[in-house]
């Protein structure tokens, strides 16, 4: 916007009129916004490339820099003329929390306005009761922050990702079935006032795909979707770079799908997840104590029952990518969560499968983020609150 355009009713601030206080607002977050997409940038730079005047851009960037949000990041030296001092976002302004409760491990990570991760932890996850899990994110989450050295006022937003779907409406969490008691109404509520900042609660899948759109291998796609195999079987979807959940938060709640046949496995969840690894192996002849990995691991070493099992559980993920393309015609499917750190084992059978089994078929890639998926994910979706919150608060300087 230039900055004699006035305001209309649509602009921020809704019905309210025109003010210079408004205009000023406007200018400052336009030039934040230009050197955070575009990085640091000269007065005259910024000029050239908001339309705002030299004058303007001055005034905006001091405003900015009282308020801690832009620092001086150096000089640039033009062939003809001054040496111009470059400006960019200060990235202590503000922290994002970011949060991933899996059944096996809790993951929390700090983040700056940058979206650098400045500290983080892991807890193994022995909680076999909703209260005692939610005690031990709120204790995990505040020792986090303590350790850190960071002021905890900065901290203005944290976003948990968690198996199931969560009704704003009834306070709840639904279908997260492999964390008991977790559905509890009024579970994140008791977890929010205990954090003592603002918590959102989403999806875990959700959020692994736009971690891995954000920082991984989903950069760029149009239509992108991430496949979560691990204990359950979920899917995230991210279209024009926004995550696509449907009309109840359940979309990509495809474990739910019938597995076709009519007889054990019945649902898509059970013929894929690992568990069904397990169980794959099992009915081939592996015994004694077995997890996935357990399975993928003599694969590698040429067990003949794992490497059959491993054929299989290819086999069934290439007719989960097959409904994906056919409902949703996805440029890049990537394949995650704990079976899906084995996809150097699974992408042949899969690729392979999918070619006999219909003529659409997207690119079929690993994921870049491993385990960090969804909590980077958690990360990218608190900041865009985090930011907003450290700029509305500039005008308290």
């Amino acid at each position: 916007m230039r900055e004699n355009d006035a305001m209309t009713s649509s602009d921020e601030g809704g019905d309210l009129p025109w003010n210079p206080q408004r205009q000023r607002s406007s200018n400052e977050r336009l030039l934040l916004d230009r050197l955070r997409a575009e990085g640091p940038a000269s007065r005259a730079q910024l000029a050239r490339d908001t339309g705002l005047s030299k004058p303007t851009v001055s005034s905006a960037l001091a405003s900015l820099e009282g308020a801690g949000l832009v620092h001086e990041a150096g000089t640039m030296t033009p062939e003809r003329g001054r040496a111009a001092v470059l400006y960019a976002p200060d990235p202590t302004a503000g922290y994002a929390l970011g949060i991933d409760i899996g059944r096996a491990w809790l993951r929390i990570a700090l983040a700056d306005l940058d979206g650098t991760v400045v500290a983080r932890s892991e807890v193994r996850n022995h909680a076999r009761t909703s209260a005692t899990m939610a005690d031990l994110v709120v204790t995990s989450a505040h020792q986090l922050v303590e350790g850190s050295g960071v002021d905890a006022d900065k901290v203005t937003q944290a976003v948990v990702g968690t198996p199931g779907v969560y009704d704003a409406e009834k306070r709840r969490v639904r279908y997260a079935q492999h964390l008991p008691g977790w559905g509890r109404p009024g579970l994140f509520d008791q977890m929010r006032e205990r954090l003592g900042i603002p918590l959102a609660v989403r999806n875990d899948a959700n959020l692994a795909a736009l971690g891995e759109y954000t920082f991984g291998v989903g950069a760029g796609s149009r239509l992108f979707v991430y496949v979560m195999i691990g204990t359950g079987l979920g899917m995230g979807v991210v279209s024009e770079g926004q995550p696509f959940t449907g009309a109840h938060g359940g979309a990509g709640e495809i474990g739910f799908l019938p597995w076709p046949g009519g007889h054990k496995p019945d649902t898509l969840e059970e013929a894929v997840s690992g568990d069904a690894v397990v169980a794959a192996a099992r009915s081939l002849g592996m015994a004694g104590p077995l997890t996935a990995k357990d399975v993928f691991d003599a694969a590698r070493a040429g067990t003949a029952a794992a490497v059959e099992a491993v054929q299989l559980e290819g086999e069934r993920i290439a007719h989960t990518v097959a409904v994906v393309a056919a409902v949703l015609d996805p440029d890049l499917v990537v394949l995650g969560g704990g079976v899906g750190h084995s996809a150097d084992l699974l992408l042949r059978p899969v690729r392979e499968t999918l070619r006999a089994l219909t003529p659409l078929r997207p690119k079929v890639a690993p994921s870049s983020l491993g385990e960090d998926a969804v909590l980077l994910g958690a990360v990218a979706t608190a900041l865009g609150t985090a930011r907003d919150v450290a700029f509305e608060r500039r005008s308290a300087h």
